[in-house]
């Protein structure tokens, strides 16, 4: 105790807080919750039984590394009770060596929610040559719940690889559904979507709209980083248009208090989620079923060592019920 006390005196000339910098989206409530112990209380989403609300958000797929991290995520999953998008799986649909770097199924178990991730471009060309029944294939074999469609026309358009889209996405995803009873799930990959794409999405069959918002990791600014610096200077500012996740989720609580139904009912905020406080924040806002996702600091921690990440989730869990318990939401 006197060691703390003595540290307490050395640190507090050190740690003031200028005012302007509070997090004004909450009220602190110090005299209504107690430290939260014991195990999460689960709950239903994706039609399975998460025990916290946290998805990891798809991020790799075909590299060296992507089994590592790919195994070290699933193992987080299993052991704190999160749901997981694998990384695009178009390489299984090339070349099967690749296999066992997306196979994780038996390390996150058949309670949690696990999909495998596709790009639109590909869903499309398949459903031109009728050869859908690949992917229908693969997602089975890997044991995945369903399938992510990743829709990224600025990703595709700025990069030298790039494919060409031939129709909408929204026209291609319902032709899709309309042939499979897979389950799907739609996401962008960091500009996130426009308030007439996000009405055709939620009024289609899908298991959840995956927002992908402006602010995360952001696919459009990768590829630039890839080109020369001609092109780079060309088309910057394209990379820089897109839809925050506020705004997003402004359009979907719009959608719900109209009264209309709407097929989609589910949501997985992800983009610019940078800490337990923007998870709370944000599925504590949504009208319908939420949790939160994230890439790139789960990516940071699980390159190595299981412990690392195993840490870095532990610790999000710890402050998400700390905030769950303390804070409530400003109107």
């Amino acid at each position: 105790m006197e060691q703390r006390k003595s540290d307490h005196i050395a640190l507090a000339f050190s740690s003031h807080v200028a005012a302007a910098l509070a997090d004004t989206r909450f009220t602190y409530e110090p005299m209504l919750g107690v430290h939260t112990t014991g195990d999460p209380l689960p709950f239903q989403f994706l039609g399975k039984t998460m025990r916290v609300p946290i998805w990891v958000s798809s991020m790799t797929g075909g590299s060296r590394e992507a089994g590592t991290i790919n195994r070290n995520l699933a193992r987080a999953c299993n052991e704190f009770g999160m749901g997981m998008g694998l990384g695009s799986c178009r390489i299984l649909l090339e070349d099967n060596s690749h296999f066992e770097d997306f196979n994780v199924r038996g390390i996150i178990g058949e309670e949690l929610p696990l999909y495998a991730n596709i790009g639109i471009v590909q869903v499309e060309e398949m459903l031109a040559d009728k050869s859908q029944a690949k992917l229908i294939d693969l997602v089975h074999r890997l044991g995945a719940d369903g399938l992510i469609i990743h829709v990224n026309p600025v990703q595709e358009w700025l990069q030298r690889e790039g494919d060409v889209l031939k129709q909408p996405p929204a026209d291609t995803i319902e032709e899709f559904l309309s042939l499979t009873n897979l389950k799907i799930i739609v996401k962008e990959v960091g500009q996130g979507m426009g308030p007439a794409s996000i009405s055709r999405l939620m009024n289609l069959p899908i298991e959840a709209l995956d927002f992908a918002a402006f602010g995360g990791t952001n696919f459009a600014k990768v590829e630039m980083a890839r080109s020369s610096n001609e092109h780079q200077e060309l088309y910057t500012p394209l990379a820089l248009v897109g839809h925050a996740a506020g705004e997003m989720l402004e359009t979907v609580n719009s959608l719900v208090k109209s009264g209309k139904p709407l097929a989609c009912r589910q949501l997985i905020i992800s983009g610019g989620i940078n800490s337990f406080l923007d998870g709370y924040y944000f599925i504590s806002k949504s009208m319908l079923p939420a949790i939160y996702g994230q890439a790139s600091g789960f990516l940071r921690f699980a390159r190595g060592d299981y412990h690392e990440l195993q840490a870095y989730v532990a610790g999000q869990i710890n402050g998400f019920n700390f905030a769950k318990a303390f804070l409530q939401i400003r109107n």
